[in-house]
């Protein structure tokens, strides 16, 4: 035994396709009387990927994993900070896993019906 660590296998949000949990978001918003509309905006600013670059993703079944690494996350997704299933967003250290975090603490702020302008870190 050399005393390496086995590697670890990623976590299985990674390989789940961005397309089972876009409903989740949606519902969660529209739970909340928001719309399926603003949980696109929200996807468009933080991975800036368009009407059509979202709906190729969803319909190919892109990975939680490939979907954000394909993306060109919005520099002022920085500025999102606080807690999402116990952990600090600004402490996640893997930046995939803070990428999929911080768009759950996105949804999670038009859910609690934050104003738009405020979600978007008037950065639009």
């Amino acid at each position: 035994m050399t005393g390496e660590a086995a590697p670890q296998k990623p976590p299985r949000i990674f390989a789940m396709p961005f397309a089972r949990v876009y409903p989740e978001y949606v519902r969660k918003a529209e739970r909340k009387g928001r719309t399926q509309a603003e949980v696109d905006t929200l996807i468009a600013w933080y991975t800036r990927y368009d009407a059509a670059a979202l709906a190729a993703h969803l319909a190919a079944g892109t990975s939680n994993a490939d979907f954000f690494a394909q993306a060109e996350l919005n520099p002022a997704g920085s500025l999102v900070t606080g807690m999402i299933c116990g952990i600090r967003v600004e402490a996640i250290e893997d930046p995939t896993m803070r990428a999929i975090r911080v768009l759950d603490k996105l949804i999670d702020e038009l859910a609690r019906g934050r104003p738009m302008e405020r979600i978007l870190r008037n950065a639009g």
